[in-house]
């Protein structure tokens, strides 16, 4: 049994209700982009090592724990957010697995060892920093959702530090920062291998965009094919249904 703080309660990770994680509609719930993202990324199978940068309440590693048996290692600059995550890695007995580290991911390299893990995955804060007066009123939301505490640069940089020669990176973004993900991908010698865009409906926009590259891999972009979350009648395609639901 785990403590809770009164604004937090447990849900189900998956639908098959095998796991569980600990959320909080002030703090942090993680979204389907954690979803997408821990589906999209190729985890080693049987042994290596995985990072996850800005874990949030720890869905993410906890999503991988599921394909892999691989140690998983989570950074999460938030106190509270650590703290839930933490929480819900022993609430699943995973704390052999997962191991979730509260710190800035500017500054892991005292703490974890350069060019070892074979995937590094974020999900990072989507939107550059505005002005103060544009905050979200929750401090919480704000750190996650903006680059307050970390740009889009500091997030490739720190995964090309992490991640082996020939490892992978995975990302999950917005499809509007496309050319900035792609142009600092190749600054810091990720090469882009495999993007998705992710649409609400086929009459709509996309607004996910899915890539993995590998560190020193050779130019060759595979583009899959469009991935379509509901049908126009509002129920899940046969495609969403599959990852959301296993």
């Amino acid at each position: 049994m785990v403590n809770l703080y009164e604004d937090e309660r447990i849900d189900y990770l998956t639908a098959n209700e095998q796991m569980k994680i600990i959320q909080s509609p002030t703090v942090f719930s993680f979204s389907l982009d954690a979803i997408l993202l821990a589906h999209f990324a190729q985890a080693p199978i049987k042994r290596g090592s995985i990072l996850d940068l800005c874990s949030g309440n720890g869905a993410i590693p906890l999503l991988l724990s599921q394909r892999t048996k691989a140690t998983i290692y989570g950074v999460e600059i938030q106190e509270r957010l650590y703290d839930m995550a933490k929480r819900s890695v022993a609430l699943n007995q995973l704390d052999e697995q997962i191991h979730m580290i509260c710190g800035d991911l500017k500054e892991m390299q005292p703490i974890l060892k350069h060019s070892t893990f074979d995937l590094v995955t974020c999900n990072p804060p989507y939107f550059k920093t505005p002005a103060p007066t544009e905050y979200n009123h929750n401090e919480y939301l704000t750190i996650a959702r903006h680059e307050v505490s970390c740009t889009l640069e500091d997030v490739i940089k720190a995964c090309k530090l992490h991640v082996r020669p020939g490892g992978k990176v995975a990302l999950v973004h917005r499809p509007g920062r496309l050319v900035d993900i792609i142009s600092l991908m190749r600054q810091y010698r990720i090469e882009p291998k495999r993007m998705q865009l992710v649409y609400p409906k086929k009459s709509r926009e996309a607004n996910t965009l899915l890539i993995e590259g590998i560190r020193d891999g050779r130019a060759d972009l595979k583009i899959l094919p469009p991935l379509y979350i509901y049908q126009e009648n509002g129920s899940y395609t046969k495609e969403a249904e599959a990852i959301i639901y296993g």
